[in-house]
């Protein structure tokens, strides 16, 4: 039994990092690997990555459709709750001023926080009213000259 859900779970990660690499985020795996990242000049949008079926359900679609809007920030980057958590943790530093939560979605400039969309405003919405919120703040924070 253990066998068979492990298994299953692995299919359902895997599942979940494709879905956001083939829309455009790069993985971050390792705390270097999101120092690195975050530490470039311009915008970030960061999302946090989980196998939570309800609301991963809805933000992996919205963070494929904010990875298409005229507004784009300059990186796109993912970071894997549960998975890759030495990552996730290092992320989370940059969060000042909110609590863990996955899935979420974070938007840095220069390495500082300027907005989060965290998973009580993803539970409970469809992916276009949270596609809408990024697309809201990518305009607000990412408007090109």
């Amino acid at each position: 039994m253990s066998m068979d859900f492990n298994i299953f779970m692995n299919d359902i990660v895997n599942a979940a990092r494709r879905e956001i690499t083939e829309a455009g985020y790069r993985e971050l795996r390792t705390p270097e690997e999101v120092d690195e990242a975050f530490n470039k000049k311009g915008t970030t949008l960061v999302m946090i990555n989980s196998t939570c079926g309800c609301a991963g359900g809805v933000a992996r679609p919205a963070a494929a459709y904010a990875a298409n809007v005229y507004n784009k920030p300059d990186q796109l980057v993912t970071v894997f709750a549960g998975q890759d958590k030495e990552a996730t943790e290092r992320a989370r530093e940059y969060f000042v001023g909110y609590p863990p939560s996955s899935p979420s979605f974070a938007l840095l400039k220069d390495g500082k926080i300027v907005a989060m969309v965290e998973r009580h405003e993803i539970e409970g919405r469809e992916p276009h009213e949270v596609a809408a919120r990024l697309e809201e703040l990518l305009d607000e924070h990412c408007a090109k000259a």
